[in-house]
């Protein structure tokens, strides 16, 4: 299974998707990690436009052929990736859940966000009106929503599980992935 995780900085998505990862035994790909490598290697400097994209479809799309259950995080903040991660699912042949990880209180998201250490060295991390200016496209389909306002990490983690208990089982059962 492919599971798509998004949502506008200081959401609580990397949390989110490492606790889940660890839970689940998935692959997390985090593509913050994969475009500050790049950039590390001298390569490329920040913003890096679709590269990070590009390489995480790629290694979630060999992991998922491998039969292991991948959680892609990253922002996702336009359709056209949203779909390409749908895409990556369906050439594997596993079903892709998309979602959407929101702080519904502007008050609390913004304390997150100013307030979180970096955990990847020398990434840099948007303020809070980059977060307001940042094009992030509404979802226009189906999709999970995790608010996280409110919410320790683990009743966060709890709400995503029980809203994945209740997916079709066709989804859910998807063999070994």
């Amino acid at each position: 299974m492919l599971i798509v995780i998004g949502g506008l900085p200081g959401t609580g998505k990397t949390t989110l998707a490492r606790l889940l990862a660890a839970r689940i035994g998935a692959v997390h790909l985090r593509i913050d990690t994969i475009e500050q490598a790049i950039v590390r290697s001298g390569l490329a400097q920040h913003p890096l436009g679709p590269v990070g994209y590009t390489v995480g479809y790629a290694l979630a799309e060999e992991h998922l052929q491998q039969g292991l259950t991948v959680i892609a995080e990253s922002v996702n903040p336009l359709a056209i990736t949203r779909d390409t991660w749908r895409d990556v699912g369906a050439k594997a042949g596993v079903p892709a859940i998309e979602v959407e990880v929101i702080c519904s209180d502007p008050a609390e998201h913004r304390h997150r966000l100013t307030s979180r250490s970096i955990d990847i060295p020398d990434l840099p991390l948007p303020d809070w009106q980059q977060v307001l200016n940042r094009d992030y496209e509404p979802w226009d389909r189906e999709h999970v929503i995790v608010d996280t306002a409110g919410q320790d990490p683990h009743e966060s983690l709890a709400s995503l599980v029980r809203h994945l208990d209740h997916l079709p089982p066709a989804l859910r059962d998807s063999g070994q992935q």
